[in-house]
């Protein structure tokens, strides 16, 4: 008598073991989370733990290398550890650096999102992305990949409309949506309490400050894009919720998918309207 063979999956929403002949899964509730489309490469990509923070990474450095590439003969190879490998400041303009200049004479409000995935240097690119993973781990366990991704992009829009009405001329970096997911963390773990959320809200409250002091001790860092994002993260994070709080739903995922889909049109009209610009100067 010849056996059935279950095959196991893991859950696209909540990540726990189990059938791929589910109708609807056991923990979470999601529907045939076994089907094709929530369970191909490029889904995983985004919803994966792992995947979705090197996909944002990966964003991260694959804009760093253009905005190199566009201006080579201009990039600064000084000894300078803080101006080392950094990209020229018509680059960043080109592929999106926001502020007061690129938004009131260049009308170009696209640059609120583009600005967060731009760094002025390897030691600010190292800084911003190692922030990242460390606290990203966090949130998408405790948010989910949907909200994480919602958190991470209106936080960094957000920070940056702080500091263009404060006056920043130029700007870039994603600190700001970085600075957001420790928002929505503080959040977290205040509204949850206990020993873990005071924990939580401990160890990420030392993070802020130690980014406030930071801020003051530094010139040219951006604390109103710090400040704001931090603020946008906190207030997002009440609104969507966490994941003890409730499971993400369709309006999450929609409002996700916007996000993605905005981000990669932004970025993706950002490389060839500089590239465009750049053999035309």
């Amino acid at each position: 008598m010849a056996s059935h063979r279950r095959r196991s999956i893991l859950c696209p929403n909540c990540r726990k073991l189990i059938s791929t002949d589910e109708s609807r899964c056991p923990y979470c509730g999601i529907v045939r989370p076994g089907s094709w489309w929530k369970n191909n490469v490029w889904t995983r990509a985004f919803l994966g733990t792992d995947q979705l923070i090197r996909t944002i990474i990966y964003a991260n450095l694959g804009m760093y290398v253009i905005s190199l590439l566009l201006n080579p003969l201009s990039t600064n190879f000084s000894l300078n550890p803080f101006s080392l490998l950094s990209p020229a400041n018509r680059s960043l303009v080109l592929l999106g650096a926001t502020g007061t200049i690129p938004i009131d004479h260049l009308h170009r409000w696209w640059t609120l999102v583009s600005a967060n995935y731009l760094h002025g240097g390897i030691l600010h690119i190292l800084f911003n992305m190692v922030a990242f993973r460390q606290i990203a781990h966090l949130v998408l366990r405790e948010y989910g990949a949907y909200r994480m991704i919602i958190l991470y992009t209106l936080s960094g829009v957000a920070g940056f409309c702080v500091s263009y009405l404060a006056g920043v001329r130029l700007t870039i970096g994603a600190s700001a949506a970085v600075c957001g997911l420790i928002g929505a963390t503080l959040y977290y773990g205040k509204s949850r309490g206990g020993v873990y959320g005071q924990a939580i809200y401990r160890q990420i409250g030392g993070w802020a400050l130690g980014l406030f002091l930071f801020g003051l001790l530094v010139p040219g860092v951006n604390n109103w894009g710090h400040g704001g994002g931090i603020c946008a993260g906190a207030i997002s994070g009440f609104l969507l919720g966490y994941q003890e709080k409730g499971r993400e739903r369709l309006f999450h995922k929609i409002l996700a998918g916007v996000c993605v889909v905005l981000t990669l049109l932004i970025l993706g009209w950002a490389v060839v309207s500089s590239i465009y610009y750049g053999v035309l100067g």
